[in-house]
This record gives structure tokens, sequence and C-alpha cells, in this order.
């Protein structure tokens, strides 16, 4: 009787461990999925997305761009010299012939007084030469040869009195002085920078334009310009130039000539409004994306798109930049989806997780 209780007490014994180890085995298998999981959901990077889609929206466009000056010139010395005196500061207006500087003169006045002495002597041999091979007393060549002379020793003053004009440094453009690089004591040289003069009465905004909307393009049109920092200012610029080759990106160069009110800097950032006004496709059905879904900004053509979970990066070719929306030429899908937020945080190949 004994011995069957304890049997039975045993056999009791080894199933609460073998069901107490059972038990502890499902949890721990359970654990370690939810861990799975959360280490799963910690992988993926949240991400905002937006699907390509076409919209009706204006065919104008917009384009940045930064002001460059008219014309601009960083002034060399034509020669080598001390500088004795700097007429001009920085900010001051400058007039084209205006005397900018002047430069030691004192050795150069010495070799213009020799050349003169030269002259004077070459012409006095070539008068002798001259009246002699009259009455046959020298040969033509001594006389060709005397009238050499008298040509170099004329050339020879021409040139000191270039040198001696280049003393004083004249301003070629009209403008601003921008950057004065010497003072009174300066030793200069052939090429050395004194002056950059930047002639802003008026501007240049440089713009890309891309191959769909250059083909509408004129020299001549007038342009409506804004300048970011002159919210309420609007201008009137001038299309002066038209690249006859696209750049790198597929974009080409244009120039839109704006005159200047004494609000815009050289070096400001403009946007030229190109406006098809009285088109009748002017409002069609365009596919776009945001422009927030673009990599480091829309002219990198560089977007992340998502395909089951993934993140890849893609190249493509944009168009028109109109509001917030970007025209999609080329590279995506219809309903291809793109990430819009959080892509400081992606590489190309890497999970995400859509936050509606």
């Amino acid at each position: 009787m004994k011995l069957g209780k304890t049997l039975l007490w045993i056999v009791a014994a080894v199933l609460v461990l073998g069901g107490g180890y059972y038990i502890i085995n499902k949890n721990k298998e359970k654990q370690q999925k939810e861990v799975e999981i959360v280490a799963s959901k910690l992988d993926e990077i949240a991400v905002n997305t937006a699907k390509l889609e076409y919209k009706d929206l204006s065919a104008d466009f917009m384009v940045n761009g930064n002001f460059e000056p008219i014309q601009q010139m960083t002034f060399p010395s034509e020669m080598s010299g001390r500088i004795i005196n700097v007429m001009v500061k920085e900010g001051d207006y400058v007039r084209v012939g205006q005397t900018l500087a002047t430069i030691k003169k004192d050795a150069i006045e010495v070799d213009m007084t020799q050349a003169q002495n030269n002259l004077q002597n070459a012409i006095a041999d070539n008068q002798r030469f001259e009246n002699a091979f009259k009455t046959g007393g020298v040969t033509k060549q001594q006389v060709d040869n005397s009238r050499l002379q008298l040509k170099n020793a004329r050339a020879a003053v021409e040139a000191q009195g270039l040198r001696v004009r280049d003393t004083n440094v004249k301003a070629t453009i009209s403008g601003v002085i921008n950057t004065r690089f010497i003072e009174p004591g300066s030793v200069v040289a052939p090429g050395t920078q004194m002056f950059e003069i930047v002639n802003v009465s008026r501007l240049k905004l440089k713009v890309a334009v891309n191959e769909s909307e250059i083909v509408n393009l004129r020299v001549g049109q007038n342009i409506k310009v804004l300048a970011s920092v002159l919210p309420d200012d609007e201008f009137v610029g001038k299309l002066t130039f038209i690249a006859p080759k696209a750049d790198a990106s597929l974009n080409f160069p244009v120039e839109i000539e704006v005159s200047n009110n004494n609000k815009l800097k050289a070096g400001m950032y403009g946007t030229a409004v190109f406006s098809t006004a009285g088109d009748a496709a002017a409002t069609k059905a365009i596919a776009v994306i945001p422009a927030t879904a673009f990599v480091n900004g829309v002219s990198s053509n560089t977007v992340f798109v998502v395909e089951n979970g993934i993140a890849k990066i893609t190249k493509i070719v944009s168009g028109r930049v109109i509001g917030e929306y970007v025209e999609v030429l080329s590279g995506l899908k219809e309903g291809a989806e793109v990430v819009t937020s959080g892509q400081i945080n992606l590489s190309d190949g890497e999970k995400v997780r859509i936050v509606k």
C-alpha cells in the first residue's frame, strides 16, 4: 500500500515538473517572438510618403537663381612699381577713365628722357645720311640703317610714353569699388589685383530651365522677377540670353536682365516667374510629387521610392516647380510611393514603416 502511494506521488511530481518545464519553455518562446517583433519594429524607420499623381495645375512655373552684376572686373596692374596714392575707397562709385591710383614713375621718367635723347640723335644721324646719299657719300644700305634706327628710336619713345601713362591707374568700367586690395606704399607687379569693380545699375538673374519649357522662351521676353528678401516688391526683367547647349543636368542656363532700384544686391536669391497666360493649354494634368520628396533639394533629382516596405533610392528627371509640387518627366511610374519626410535617416535598401 505504501509502495503504491509512493509511486503515485513520484508520478505526480514528474507531471508537475514536466508541466512547469513545458509552460516555462512556451513562455520563453512567446517572449522571444515578442522581442523579435519589437526589434523588427525598431529596425524600421518611420517615414511619411506620398504617391505620384496627376494634378490639373497651372503650367506657369517658377525657377530660382542668383542675382549677379551686369559687369564686374578684378582690376589688375599692368606694370611694376610702388603705389604712391590711392584716390578711391570701397563703396565709391567710379566712371570709365577715372584715375583710381598712381604708381611711382621717377625711374620711368628717366627712361623717357633717355629715349627722347636717343630719338634726337637718330633724327640728326638720319638727316646727315640722307644728305650724304644725295652726293654719293654713303651707300643705300647705310641710309636704310639710319632710317631703321630712327623708327626704333621713335617706337622706344612711344613705349616709354605708355609706361608713363600707365602709372595713372584708370577705371575701364563704371561701377562701385567692391574691394580695394592695395594701400599707399604697396608694391605691385603686372597682374597684381588692385580693385574689384562691380556695376549693379542692372543685374542679371541666372536660372536654369528644363528642355520641355525652353522651347517656349524667346530672347526679349518680359519676365516677372521676385526677390526673396523683398516679398512686397515685384520687378520686370528682360530675357537676354538662352544657352544653346544644356548643362550636365539637362537644363539650359538663362539670363534675365533686371533694372536695379538700389534695393537689389548682387548675390541675393531671386525667382523668375515664367507665365503662360493666354495659352489654351496653360492648365493641364501634370505628373507631380511633393517638393519635399527630393533628397538634398529638387536639383538633386533623387528620391526614395518605397516598395514592399523597403526604401530604394531612385534617380528621376524633374521638370517645373509648380507651387509645392515638382513635375516628374521620367523615372517614376504612376502610383509610385515616395518618401516625403524622414529621408535624413534613410539609406538605400532600408526597411521603413509608413506613418499615416
